[in-house]
């Protein structure tokens, strides 16, 4: 067999893993690195025509594979953006990929995989099974929606009206209120940034009303090990009180938020801030009874951060409910915002006809959950 006979001999197992790995340590290498190389950057490029982003490539290997082949792939998009002008590429794609430090760092491709050797400092077989494992798992992923234009495609302006003062702001209050250790603080930060978020959602959707272009869409955002579920809760919650609706897809790592665009973008900025300000708070929240054991450690963290979800999500909900009570045109808005979410459950229903609900938690440790809430309380919103 030929050395891309032998690889595609391998991942169709065809094969055995172990045999084919002996016969590609064993051939010449200026045989098997230019396969090697080719399969992988053809692979990554198959993967962004299907839809997947560099983070959700990245993040998707690193989790059925392991880092060692998730850099290869970050190499490979590095390979891919390289045959595209500046105009071909939409900047949400680039800027992920410049996000995970994607860059042609080495000379000829033929000899790419020789300088991973030296630079990264491994062995010839450890490199051929990187190799194949990162391949095994391109190999295996699904197409996905187009949520981002990958390299080459027309480029199209994002939806909505995205009011980019507003964002700018917002961010640099959530900041401020993650970098403070003073409560009063942090809650005049949250004020003020609840504020700004909640008016320009409402007057997004009452300047849009009618409107046929402006319609929902969607956006993958990530979630990571470990405490994946209940990350996943927390997003959620996030989601419900801004109006939008969420897929969670475990065995990728990712949950999609389907909203319109103001929304979304509120969903975005404030889970991540929400999230950090729950690590921060969970680290400082001894377990009872001083160093617990493993096992009791994660009960307590997991029930920790079901805690902290559920109480952010009644936070949330009651700051919507307060926003729309004062607002002069709540009576306007009744009308549109139901209208709103029926598109959105649409657009949900549409791109994953058959969901499956999830199931409720058990909370093992009612301290984690306690202490959960209590940090929900005190975490800054919007």
């Amino acid at each position: 067999m030929s050395v891309r006979e032998t690889v595609a001999a391998v991942l169709g197992g065809r094969v055995g893993y172990e045999d084919g790995l002996d016969l590609l340590t064993v051939a010449p290498a200026d045989e098997v690195d230019p396969v090697l190389t080719r399969e992988l950057f053809e692979g990554v490029a198959r993967a962004a025509a299907d839809g997947w982003q560099p983070v959700e490539l990245q993040r998707v290997v690193a989790r059925r594979g392991d880092a060692v082949q998730a850099q290869l792939v970050v190499d490979a998009i590095a390979a891919h953006l390289r045959g595209f002008a500046a105009r071909a590429v939409d900047p949400r794609w680039r800027a992920q990929a410049e996000e995970l430090g994607a860059r042609v760092w080495w000379g000829d491709d033929d000899g790419f995989p020789a300088e991973v050797v030296r630079r990264r400092r491994t062995d010839r077989i450890a490199l051929i099974d990187a190799f194949l494992g990162a391949l095994r798992v391109l190999g295996g992923l699904p197409q996905l929606d187009v949520l981002i234009p990958p390299p080459g495609r027309v480029v199209r302006a994002a939806p909505g009206t995205r009011n980019e003062a507003m964002l700018h702001r917002v961010r640099s209050l959530l900041a401020k209120a993650e970098a403070t250790t003073f409560p009063a603080e942090a809650e005049a930060f949250s004020a003020k940034a609840q504020e700004l978020i909640s008016r320009h959602s409402l007057d997004e959707a009452l300047v849009g009303a009618g409107d046929a272009e402006v319609t929902p869409f969607a956006r993958r955002i990530g979630v990571d090990h470990p405490y994946e579920s209940e990350k996943a809760s927390l997003l959620d919650a996030v989601a419900r009180a801004n109006r939008c609706q969420v897929v969670w897809s475990p065995e990728f790592g990712f949950a999609t938020v389907f909203g319109f665009d103001a929304d979304v973008d509120a969903v975005d900025l404030l889970h991540a801030s929400l999230l950090v300000q729950a690590h921060r708070a969970m680290a400082r929240a001894e377990p009872p009874g001083g160093k617990a054991g493993r096992a009791r450690l994660k009960s307590f963290r997991q029930s920790f951060l079901i805690g902290y979800a559920v109480r952010i999500g009644e936070r949330l909900a009651e700051a919507d409910r307060a926003a729309l009570a004062h607002s002069t045109d709540a009576a306007a808005l009744l009308p549109v915002l139901a209208s709103r979410e029926t598109q959105v459950r649409e657009a949900r229903e549409r791109a994953f006809p058959r969901t499956v609900r999830g199931r409720g938690f058990r909370v093992a440790s009612e301290e984690g959950w306690e202490s959960g809430r209590t940090a929900a309380d005190r975490a800054t919103l919007r």
